[in-house]
């Protein structure tokens, strides 16, 4: 048995290639996370509505009726006195909530509101909504679509 003991290779490990491989995997997940809610549309909602220019007054929903853009509208005032607009409609309450933890606002009352052709936990109104204006801080109510 003895003979045996030393003719065997030891397996031989590249610490550093497999370093390399599993951060090449996890860059490529969260990838292919990041790529899938931008093809649903989640992201790009979210990103154009944050990342929109601050002296930027209109909406996205520039072809809607002004009286229903208002009423989904948060109209966001940054600390130097600029103010821009942060249009919710069609988005659902859990796309919202990342919206109000960037402004750094408050999540207040959600009330269901039965609506016909709705989508379940869309945003039907905000309160406060434009032309009042919301800074960091302020609680924001919402009334969503019941289903």
């Amino acid at each position: 048995m003895n003979r045996f003991a030393n003719s065997a290779e030891t397996p031989d490990f590249d610490a550093p290639q497999i370093l390399r491989r599993t951060r090449r995997r996890r860059t490529i997940g969260i990838a292919a996370v990041a790529a899938a809610l931008i093809a649903a549309g989640g992201g790009t909602a979210l990103a154009t509505s944050v990342a929109s220019d601050s002296s930027s007054s209109t909406s996205a929903a520039a072809g809607t009726d002004a009286k229903n853009d208002d009423a989904t509208t948060l109209l966001y005032r940054f600390g130097d006195g600029t103010t821009t607009r942060l249009p919710l409609a069609g988005l659902s309450l859990d796309m919202a909530k990342p919206l109000l933890e960037k402004t750094q606002t408050k999540l207040g009352s959600v009330t269901k509101k039965a609506v016909k052709g709705c989508k379940p936990t869309s945003v039907l109104e905000v309160t406060p909504h434009a032309p009042k204006t919301i800074e960091p801080g302020d609680t924001v109510d919402f009334t969503i679509c019941a289903g």
